[in-house]
């Protein structure tokens, strides 16, 4: 057996499973999970019709590359969304569509590692436990930037070590970030580009949670349209990763993409050949309507932007919370262990939440998701409201410190 194997970590749920373990929840309470981050918003019928009708593709076998009419419905997608130059996101070179970007990004990681050097990837903390597992299983050693209130959930990258910097060969980002739902401005994604062109690392940016935003004049901005914007229009040692399953409310369909650098996408390509990852036809064509199409999407940030209106106000009376700059998560602090929080509100009033220590890795002597927790507001609005309310009086029942 491949021995990285026992450098993996639990994965967070797990960890969760085990701290439930024997709890009795109460029958009179119906449940309530914040704590998975599984959109629970209606598929799109449209998307649905669209893999119904081609059912007979199933008889066909899937190019690695996707077809030439997905590529360009996601480089169109992108290049407006992200305000990129015509034809500067080329679909053949720049464009990959991937079987969500969960695998997409453990393949990236194995096929960009070079562990006949000393190599680092570079993550924030807390993090998608996906940067960690990839660099593990890749014979890399992953690196944890805090984030935390201080800092604006963002690393402070100039604090970083030199040290660290020569040894990174992947820095992933996260924005919108999960679980605080931060995004990186726009200088500072400069500055990450100008550390990466000096020490020779490629930047990986997790943009599956930029289509989730309050204001509709004010969209998440991404990094290649930070290329874009200083003229990089290569993408050099840039890539991001972009998914239907939070947009679109289709995490089944299993369909995203990884775009940037051609040079880096081409040896990606020969990767996933060898890897066996195509993704089915019938999806490629649902994806290509779901791409197309923002009528649908605009009424998803609806339905987040109401629930947590309605949600925040309730919290903070006992919480200190603050609405996310994106994203469906809500990163509260807890007045107890976030531990002891998780397990005994779902012990008393049968909700459900996730630590904020599981999403991260003590580092330093310090785990910046101690005393937070995750909550996914993926429910319906009268549930998430109703999960609210048992928060509040779960906390006012707690004992006085």
């Amino acid at each position: 057996m491949n021995p990285n194997l026992d450098r993996l970590h639990p994965y967070p749920f797990e960890k969760l499973a085990k701290l439930k373990a024997g709890i009795r929840v109460p029958a009179h309470l119906a449940p309530i999970s914040l704590g998975i981050g599984e959109p629970k918003h209606p598929s799109p019928e449209f998307v649905k019709q669209v893999v119904a009708d081609n059912l007979d593709k199933l008889a066909n076998y899937p190019t690695t590359k996707g077809t030439p009419e997905l590529r360009q419905a996601i480089a169109g997608w992108a290049t407006r969304r992200f305000q990129l130059a015509q034809g500067t996101l080329d679909p053949d070179r720049n464009v990959v569509p991937v079987n969500g970007t969960r695998e997409a990004i453990f393949a990236l990681v194995q096929a960009i590692v070079d562990a006949s050097e000393t190599a680092t990837v570079v993550s924030p903390n807390p993090f998608y436990q996906i940067y960690e597992g990839a660099a593990l299983l890749a014979g890399a050693t992953p690196v944890y930037l805090p984030c935390d209130a201080g800092n604006g959930f963002i690393p402070d990258f100039d604090q970083v070590p030199e040290a660290v910097w020569r040894d990174c060969q992947i820095l992933f980002l996260c924005s919108p970030g999960n679980p605080s739902g931060a995004v990186i401005p726009r200088d500072t994604l400069i500055k990450v580009i100008g550390l990466a062109d000096r020490y020779d690392f490629l930047i990986a940016s997790d943009e599956c949670y930029s289509e989730l935003y309050p204001d509709e004049n004010n969209p998440p901005e991404g990094l290649l349209q930070t290329c874009a914007a200083i003229g990089r229009h290569d993408f050099k040692r840039c890539v991001v990763f972009h998914s239907l399953s939070k947009r679109s409310n289709l995490p089944g369909l299993r369909s995203g993409f990884v775009a940037g650098d051609a040079q880096v996408l081409s040896g990606y390509l020969n990767y996933r050949t060898y890897h066996g990852s195509a993704m089915p036809v019938h999806n490629q064509l649902a994806s290509i309507a779901a791409w197309n199409d923002e009528d649908h999407v605009r009424e998803n940030r609806a339905a987040y932007r109401a629930k947590f209106n309605a949600v925040v106000p309730i919290l903070r009376q006992v919480m200190n919370v603050d609405f996310p700059d994106a994203g469906f998560y809500l990163w509260p602090q807890t007045p107890i262990s976030d531990e002891i929080f998780a397990r005994d509100l779902s012990a008393q009033q049968n909700v459900h939440v996730l630590p904020g220590r599981y999403l991260s890795r003590t580092a330093n002597g310090y785990n910046p998701g101690e005393n937070r927790v995750r909550m996914a507001l993926v429910a319906p609005l009268e549930e998430c409201v109703e999960a609210a309310h048992r928060i509040v009086e779960f906390v006012r029942q707690l004992p006085v410190a």
